[in-house]
């Protein structure tokens, strides 16, 4: 394994993770429940969920912060080395495993493991094993 030195951004992960934490408890401060994307998308989808403006208005950041960030810099370039069906099995599983974990890796991920909730590190610990062994697998198992 190698890094590439040249586009290696420490501080602008750094920077990114901070706001990732920022929003997940300026959310949990003003709402009293943890940011998990799953969970707040599903109770969008559910007819009769509560507080829906306030979830959609999260979701909505979500999706217009790449946006915003294009207006003032370059976009990474992103590349995939799978097709169409490959990205929808990938996103199905992810969906599907969600659902069994309760919670998705933001979630478990960054509001449950802050919260030292045991569960959601026992799911963090699940899905991140998992998405080794698959990268293990993906990249050194099948293509041979």
């Amino acid at each position: 394994m190698s890094i590439d030195w040249v586009n290696f951004t420490p501080w602008s992960a750094l920077a990114g993770g901070a706001l990732i934490g920022l929003a997940a408890s300026v959310f949990a401060l003003a709402n009293g429940r943890v940011a998990g994307i799953s969970g707040l998308l599903g109770s969008l989808l559910q007819r009769g969920g509560e507080e829906r403006g306030e979830k959609g208005a999260f979701i909505l950041g979500l999706l217009l912060a790449p946006l915003l960030w294009g207006i003032s810099a370059d976009l990474p370039a992103i590349h995939f080395e799978t097709g169409s069906l490959g990205l929808i099995v990938a996103g199905v599983l992810v969906g599907v495993g969600t659902r069994y974990g309760s919670g998705c890796t933001s979630g478990h991920g960054v509001c449950g493991i802050s919260r030292l909730s045991p569960r959601s590190l026992a799911a963090t610990l699940c899905f991140m094993a998992a998405g080794f062994a698959t990268v293990f697998v993906l990249r050194h198992l099948l293509r041979g």
